[in-house]
């Protein structure tokens, strides 16, 4: 890397570009032929005193989900906020906010995954009606809307439960924010909801607000 590849503006970037690297990194990774682009020293050093991350990744918290893993990035690349289950609370709502009025990233991704473990608990408590104990009821509370949802439309299984689950993380998302929003009606910055298969390693969209 030289100086003239640290000094690619990712504002550059528009929210179709976005997904389009994302995308590509995600093709890398599932072949088994990634770059590890941007985690050297003089990365490293460039990225001292700014950011300029092109996406930001709202994933869930789950090990196998590391997201600069799965796009094949590096340092400085996404901003990255994870909870359980890619459950919204005002801290995740605040990191998000802040990713779009402060570090104008052109993209979200709403990023969830099969076999998903708050997912099956919450799945779990609807059908036997008992809660969790401790905070776990929060991400429980949180995600029941989309289980009940699924369930009107036919879905009982877990994994085709977090399809739904991440549409309607978007969508909150979305009526939830107004600086998100507004962005998004501006054409800033795009939201889209992506699932990840643990198995072949492949991230799919599912949803979108925006233009891409």
């Amino acid at each position: 890397m030289n100086d003239s590849d640290v000094s690619v503006d990712h504002l550059e970037l528009t929210p179709a570009e976005a997904w389009r690297k994302l995308r590509e990194g995600n093709s890398r990774f599932v072949a088994g032929q990634t770059d590890h682009p941007n985690q050297d020293a003089l990365r490293r050093q460039f990225l001292v005193d700014k950011q300029h991350p092109f996406a930001v990744i709202f994933g869930c918290s789950d090990s196998r989900l590391a997201a600069e893993i799965i796009f094949d990035l590096g340092l400085g690349d996404v901003f990255v906020v994870r909870t359980a289950g890619h459950v919204i609370d005002s801290a995740a709502l605040g990191s998000l906010e802040y990713s779009v009025a402060m570090l104008n990233v052109p993209l979200i991704v709403v990023l969830g995954h099969d076999s998903c473990g708050a997912v099956t608990a919450t799945i779990d408590s609807v059908e036997s009606g008992t809660m969790p104990p401790g905070f776990i009821r929060d991400l429980v509370e949180h995600i029941t809307p989309s289980v009940i949802t699924a369930r009107r439309n036919g879905i009982r299984d877990v994994n085709t439960t977090v399809v739904e689950h991440v549409q309607q993380t978007s969508h909150r998302l979305v009526e939830q924010s107004r600086i998100v929003s507004s962005a998004v009606e501006e054409g800033r910055t795009a939201v889209i909801g992506v699932t990840y298969r643990l198995a072949e390693g492949k991230a799919e969209m599912v949803s979108g607000f925006g233009v891409l």
